[in-house]
């Protein structure tokens, strides 16, 4: 969890926020049947740098991956009882393709200095769903490591109507992890 101070000329407030990798009980369910209702297709990334949202991480060289099909605020919708209506949408993400390969999300609070990218969206959501807009954020591993990312999710969270940032890339539109309020 991220606690950020904003101050503004009238008053200080206090806004508490967490990133989220998807949770890992839900993997062990889409590592068998997306929710796309299909397999994972499995590869091993020769390289590396798969963004992976199991661990908030790039996949190091050799990792055994699963992309798969992921609805994130369907998830998040069923958990909070919002019902965001034509606001679900279905996307491709990548995991590692085991649990047992997995190290966990980062135990360091705040942005995921490994999810930096040349650009992002932090897409903003009312508790009942329904998007209330965006940001474009171009965040280098400098910026993050200065707490850029940290900043514009404060002043986001500032909003008392927002209760759920999507990070998503711009370059392919993909989730890549969310970001609540800690309260």
């Amino acid at each position: 969890m991220t606690t950020t101070e904003q101050i503004t000329p009238s008053r200080t407030r206090t806004t508490a926020f967490r990133t989220r990798a998807i949770d890992p009980a839900l993997l062990d369910r889409l590592r068998v049947t997306d929710d796309a209702g299909r397999a994972p297709e499995l590869s091993t990334d020769l390289e590396g740098g798969a963004p992976l949202r199991c661990c908030l991480r790039h996949a190091a060289p050799g990792d055994r991956i699963a992309l798969l099909s992921y609805a994130p605020l369907r998830h998040w919708a069923a958990e909070t009882g919002a019902d965001p209506g034509p606001y679900v949408e279905l996307g491709p993400v990548f995991v590692h393709a085991d649990a047992a390969g997995c190290p966990g999300p980062p135990s360091a609070a705040g942005y995921p200095a490994a999810m930096h990218g040349a650009e992002r969206v932090f897409r903003a959501y009312s508790a009942d769903g329904r998007i209330l807009g965006g940001r474009q954020v171009r965040l280098t591993d400098d910026e993050v490591a200065a707490g850029a990312a940290d900043a514009e999710l404060a002043e986001m969270f500032a909003d008392p109507e927002i209760a759920l940032v999507h990070v998503r890339a711009v370059e392919y539109g993909c989730f890549m992890f969310a970001v609540r309020r800690a309260d």
